[in-house]
């Protein structure tokens, strides 16, 4: 196997509690495509989908487009050092230590939190929690609902009480004890683990996430009816454990906005591409991302440290040592960080709108 070039994988679509995912089709170029119970599709990920009654089923990770039997899994293990650098293999082990995602909502996803660090290795013997970050692409409207998320508890809301709303399914409370904030494109938001949330209605969004499936859910019932798995809820925790999960400390809005809103920085401006950083090591050691929007060329060089890239939109190609390889929307990469440098190049007209996604910072 080669790791001296980015490497193609296939789309790692994931099944879920809620629906959406027609506005990733169009990602894809498909037009007439509708909401379903795929609303995800899952980025340079070696993670499996982990959803109460589908254990058997392996969906959400990737595998090398040009040998679909190889898992992008399988591929870092077979040489850890040239996929993900010496220095990474050596103080993370044989994993990315990342995942990404876009997600398309058709509906409120159920209120939830992720383990940090700490509560994941006590509670789960992992030694990643599920810290994300949120970078708003756009979304949709739904009966007369803008695209909104749910986020952090106000201040006064007890471990007691919220597990009363569990208790008692008391949904508009466990609404009104989050903050409810409309969001906009370009908007990114930093979800350490133990806050609660919930991705509203119409959203549409790139998640940099650690690579983890650990969801704690305190619905029983989606909002349009589907019922969670005990397992959906707890994740094998049972019902009193799952509360360790989240951290209890409440902020007023404008706290919360100035704890979690991240501003994205531009990094370079030339003729030919703008590259911002949307969120960076001086945020979160977790993880680190990018975006980039090319309309003549944008020369990139690995340096050692391995990235992924999706292609958000856009028609060019990318040039390798000894190839060339048309891109377009939903097309993503793996870049090994033994890869020679390479390049983004659109063609006349386009613009091409990408992304690249960094492990943690080690």
């Amino acid at each position: 196997m080669r790791y001296d070039v980015p490497l193609k994988l296939t789309s790692g679509r994931a099944w879920r509690t809620y629906t959406g995912g027609s506005l990733i089709d169009r990602i894809h170029g498909i037009q007439d495509s509708r909401d379903t119970q795929f609303p995800e599709e899952w980025i340079m990920s070696t993670v499996v989908a982990r959803n109460a009654g589908r254990e058997d089923i392996i969906e959400g990770i990737c595998f090398l487009d040009d040998d679909k039997s190889v898992s992008l899994k399988d591929y870092i293990e077979s040489d850890p050092e040239k996929a993900l650098g010496t220095r990474h293999a050596r103080n993370i082990g044989a994993t990315t230590g990342v995942l990404v995602k876009v997600i398309d909502a058709a509906e409120r996803l159920t209120v939830q939190v992720h383990p940090n660090k700490e509560k994941a290795l006590s509670l789960f013997n992992s030694k990643f929690g599920k810290t994300e970050c949120w970078y708003v692409l756009g979304g949709r409207t739904i009966d007369g609902e803008a695209p909104s998320i749910y986020m952090g508890f106000k201040p006064g809301i007890t471990r007691e009480e919220w597990k009363r709303c569990f208790d008692e399914q008391d949904i508009p409370a466990l609404l009104g004890h989050m903050h409810h904030i409309e969001v906009k494109p370009g908007d990114t938001w930093l979800i350490n683990g133990g806050v609660p949330h919930a991705i509203g209605t119409g959203c549409l969004l790139v998640e940099i996430q650690e690579p983890t499936d650990y969801t704690i859910r305190v619905e029983r019932t989606t909002p349009k009816g589907l019922k969670v798995a005990d397992m959906g809820c707890h994740q094998g925790l049972g019902f009193e454990r799952m509360f360790d999960c989240f951290d209890y400390n409440g902020y007023t809005l404008d706290q919360a906005m100035e704890k979690w809103k991240i501003q994205p920085t531009i990094l370079e401006r030339t003729d030919g591409f703008v590259r911002s950083q949307i969120i960076g090591y001086e945020n979160t050691s977790c993880f680190r991302m990018e975006r980039i929007n090319v309309t003549g060329r944008c020369d990139l060089k690995s340096d050692g440290i391995f990235c992924g890239i999706y292609i958000l939109g856009g028609r060019g190609r990318m040039i390798t040592s000894d190839r060339e390889i048309p891109i377009r929307g939903g097309d993503q990469f793996f870049v090994p960080a033994a890869s020679g440098d390479y390049s983004i190049s659109a063609y006349s007209g386009s613009t091409i709108e990408m992304f690249r996604c960094f492990g943690p910072e080690n």
